[in-house]
């Protein structure tokens, strides 16, 4: 691992006076921000309008990633990596997409991006009112919470009804203090227009990840359809091409140093506004041992799939979710040990509780939070060891999850309306069923034994107080080897088979148990220890949540107003200018990078192994208009000063004048702790600069036809 300077300057200041460029910001909080100021040559109204077109028309939340559109045929732009999964499902033995990429040469040659859903906000509303009034006098957090989200499932099913295409979702801000509702344009029927091969898109794999400086093309373009009556039908020969509201228009101009950009997209989860508890936590506990099982799965992965190029297929979405998360929770432990993270947000916690104890009214109020929160992650540390164990086996097969999903639907329809968990729905059921062959297309049968059996000998080395009594049944059978059950299990259920597999979700609890299939019978008899580790962490939930908005109040009552909301899946927005940093003593990274850069890195071996088209364009000059006279190259990627996490992947960068100038796809390793705290002089975002996109799309895949569309020809 390369060694890093990580600097962290805790300094929570929820004012007007926050780093100009920090926030993830909600689109109604844009007035606040000053961005005329900063360089910005459009209008606050032309980035977010509920009444005309703009700028957030063209924006599209994909689940997990962020695009845009970028053309009025509904042609939409996002990164390679967020592709991943639907080259993954396209791919069959013989036929690799991820690592050969996909052109196709007509629209009637596009390919079905399975699984791929693209949203487009339609409305944002404050529904604080409505929502809390469900649970008004009620004192206890957890029937409280409850009350909160079957208002929630009520309002929503109400928005959406009957109707596929619409998604409706009230999404808590501030732990719960404000909540929005968000209605989206559901389109289920995307497709692949061009992905480069894996040589570009992931040029430097998971050694470069998370790096700067980065030479990586990580871009993918798409097309988005819809039924002829313009609804968010299924795939279908007989759909259009979606006329979006709005489109980006490309940037002719290159960036230079300075240059203000802005970001648009949908941003994951940030922690920023948490205690030094959830710090210690995550940073003892969490990181690591995430860390620690993410590295064996990745092993076993490699291992068994070494020979067979099935099963690298099979199981590569699975592994490079696996190798992102690791490799950034990595960067998370050292930056925090390195900037001693930990003893500055105690430090801090300090400070504010010398204000707040120095008032009597509000020592009142706020005196005991911290305390009141180290107590439950007290409780919560009791059972840990065997908790950890339970939710791995998420990390246990696609067949075992199967058993347990199953047998879980039918013990939540036998329960009382009053006992159910209110966020499940007959709807959400038949969205799972819809959507089950989709995991099929990641199952690998050497890979799927090998971790249920990981699992399930980490039940087993558990200590006698904290054993999962529902495997025992597996344990005493002394007579049966670990690896004998799970050879057993596979061959005796039918699980394999999605068709067996979906009308399993329609059975009762007494039917299911009938079937005698291994897998659901591991879920029977976990079940009350699975719902009892449920129940803790809903109660740790609710507690936390209103202990975490007691916090927030103690932090406005000290340092005032002006609070962004922590990321929470919603459109944010984030601006800032383009800028190098310091890496480390006496060593400064410029913020942007050339084709130069990828010939340099070229070792011919993976994941360095840069198509030797590349190096013919360079020799020859032929950079066609995508060449920066600045640089007197074709610009690869680009760091700016933009308040990013996970989910932003596929973000569209643009200009002071809103024109796409790259896609965000990465944050630099050396501010790993952003998620919990952001440092203005170290953060950086990654971005695929525009015109390596087009001159990648133009020169090496000599795919005109895009240009045209995007009007560039």
């Amino acid at each position: 691992m390369k060694k890093i300077a990580c600097f962290v300057i805790l300094s929570i200041i929820i004012s007007s006076s926050l780093w100009a460029d920090e926030g993830m910001w909600l689109l109604t909080q844009l007035d606040q921000l000053d961005l005329q100021k900063k360089g910005l040559k459009l209008k606050v109204d032309e980035i977010y309008n509920p009444q005309k077109p703009s700028v957030a028309d063209a924006i599209i939340w994909l689940g997990g990633c962020s695009a845009s559109f970028v053309s009025p045929d509904g042609l939409m732009l996002t990164n390679h990596h967020c592709a991943h999964g639907a080259l993954q499902r396209a791919s069959t033995e013989g036929t690799d997409y991820i690592k050969n990429g996909f052109l196709a040469q007509t629209r009637a040659d596009e390919l079905e991006a399975k699984g791929v859903t693209a949203s487009v906000l339609q409305e944002m509303k404050d529904v604080t009112n409505e929502v809390l009034k469900a649970a008004e006098g009620i004192k206890d957090p957890v029937e409280r919470q409850k009350k909160i989200d079957a208002k929630i499932v009520e309002m929503t099913d109400k928005i959406e009804g009957d109707k596929e295409d619409v998604r409706a979702q009230i999404v808590a801000m501030y732990n719960g203090k404000q909540y929005l509702l968000f209605v989206y344009k559901r389109y289920q029927d995307v497709r692949i227009v061009y992905a480069p091969p894996q040589a570009i898109g992931n040029y430097g794999g998971d050694i470069d990840n998370w790096m700067w400086p980065r030479h990586t093309g990580d871009f993918t373009f798409m097309r988005v359809y819809m039924a002829p009556d313009e609804s968010g039908a299924k795939y279908s020969p007989d759909n259009v091409p979606v006329k979006p509201k709005n489109y980006l228009p490309v940037a002719k101009d290159f960036l230079k140093e300075g240059d203000l950009t802005f970001i648009l997209g949908y941003p994951g989860y940030t922690t920023r506004w948490r205690t030094s508890n959830s710090v210690g936590w995550n940073l003892k506990y969490n990181y690591p041992e995430t860390v620690k099982d993410f590295q064996e799965i990745i092993d076993l992965l490699d291992n068994l799939t070494k020979d067979s190029e099935e099963g690298k297929i099979k199981v590569a979405n699975t592994r490079a979710g696996l190798a992102n998360t690791m490799k950034n929770f990595q960067g998370r432990i050292e930056c925090m040990t390195k900037s001693n993270f930990l003893q500055q947000k105690i430090d801090f916690e300090k400070e504010l509780m010398a204000y707040i104890n120095s008032d009597k009214k509000l020592k009142k109020e706020y005196g005991n939070v911290l305390d009141k929160i180290k107590a439950l992650y007290d409780k919560l540390a009791l059972t840990k060891e065997k908790d950890d164990v339970i939710r791995m086996f998420g990390f246990s097969g696609i067949l075992a999850s199967l058993g347990r999903e199953i047998y879980g639907v039918a013990k939540e329809r036998e329960k009382p309306d009053d006992k159910r968990d209110p966020n499940f729905t007959e709807k959400g059921v038949q969205r799972t069923v819809e959507r089950l062959h989709l995991r099929y297309y990641s199952y690998y049968e050497p890979t799927d034994k090998a971790m249920l059996k990981r699992v399930l000998e980490k039940a087993n080395a558990l200590p006698e107080a904290l054993r999962i009594k529902g495997l025992e049944y597996i344990f005493s059978n002394k007579s049966q080897p670990l690896d004998d059950f799970v050879n057993d299990a596979y061959a005796e259920s039918k699980l394999s088979d999605v068709e067996y597999a979906k009308p399993l979700f329609e059975k009762s609890v007494k039917e299911l148990e009938a079937l005698n299939d291994p897998f659901i019978k591991m879920a029977a008899m976990t079940y009350e220890e699975r719902e009892d580790n449920d129940d803790r962490y809903d109660e740790f939930a609710a507690n936390i949540t209103e202990l975490r908005k007691e916090y927030l109040n103690a932090l406005l009552a000290w340092k005032g107003k002006g609070l962004y909301p922590d990321a929470n899946g919603t459109m944010r927005f984030t601006s800032g200018p383009v800028a190098g940093y310091q890496h480390a003593d006496a060593v400064w990274y410029q913020p942007f990078t050339t084709l130069q850069g990828v010939i340099d890195k070229n070792t011919g071996v993976e994941p360095f192994d840069m198509p030797p088209k590349l190096a013919d364009l360079h020799a020859k000059k032929d950079f066609g208009k995508w060449a920066d006279p600045r640089l007197k190259d074709v610009p690869v990627a680009f760091t700016h000063i933009c308040d990013i996490t996970g989910g932003n992947s596929g973000s569209a960068v643009m200009n002071a004048k809103g024109e796409l100038i790259g896609l965000a796809f990465d944050g630099n390793y050396e501010a790993m702790t952003s998620d919990w705290q952001y440092d203005n002089n170290m953060q950086r975002t990654i971005s695929v600069d525009i015109h390596y996109v087009l001159f990648v799309t133009e020169k090496f895949a000599g795919a005109d036809y895009i240009l045209k569309e995007m009007g560039l020809k």
